[in-house]
């Protein structure tokens, strides 16, 4: 049982995707940094500069996504499943519909996540002309990675945890 004082082991994908994290914010901040000082200081930017940004936050929200579900960092309403704690059968059956929810909201990200790519194959970026693909796809990632966890979890029937900080969320 982990106390207050023993930190909680990290994976090592979730500390990859941490690393991945704080490089696109390091690149995006370095980016934005000198669009604003050449914009303003100079009179002049980079056009690039925007569209880089916008590639990168994109593709860090949803590794951020993914590296967050198996940490159970994602908002979590536990109200009802705090009053099933005492009924084991009750709790179990709440967590295989929870996770079986996940597994088809993430089918439906997939699905359109993975029609926006495909329509994104067609044409590119107009400042730096990567593929308008590159947008969605990680949508598409991070919805695949989500259901496979959630299945592995139902497929393990691993009990959900309630041990959030807060008594109600």
């Amino acid at each position: 049982m982990q106390t207050p004082e023993t930190p909680i082991p990290v994976p090592r994908m979730v500390r990859l995707a941490h690393a991945a994290m704080a490089l696109c914010l390091a690149v995006m901040a370095t980016s934005v940094f000198i669009n604003v000082v050449l914009r303003y200081g100079f009179g002049s930017g980079v056009a690039a500069s925007e569209e880089l940004s916008r590639l990168l936050f994109v593709w860090m929200v949803f590794i951020g996504a993914a590296a967050a579900y198996p940490m159970g960092e994602h908002m979590a309403f536990t109200s009802l499943l705090l009053a099933l704690r005492d009924k084991p059968g009750a709790l179990a059956a709440m967590a295989a519909l929870i996770r079986i929810l996940v597994v088809l909201g993430c089918s439906l990200l997939a699905w359109g996540a993975w029609q926006q790519v495909v329509v994104g194959m067609g044409s590119h970026s107009v400042v730096l002309g990567y593929s308008s693909a590159l947008l969605p796809l990680p949508a598409f990632l991070c919805s695949l990675l989500i259901a496979v966890m959630a299945l592995w979890e139902l497929v393990r029937n691993k009990a959900l945890d309630l041990g959030h900080g807060a008594e109600v969320e």
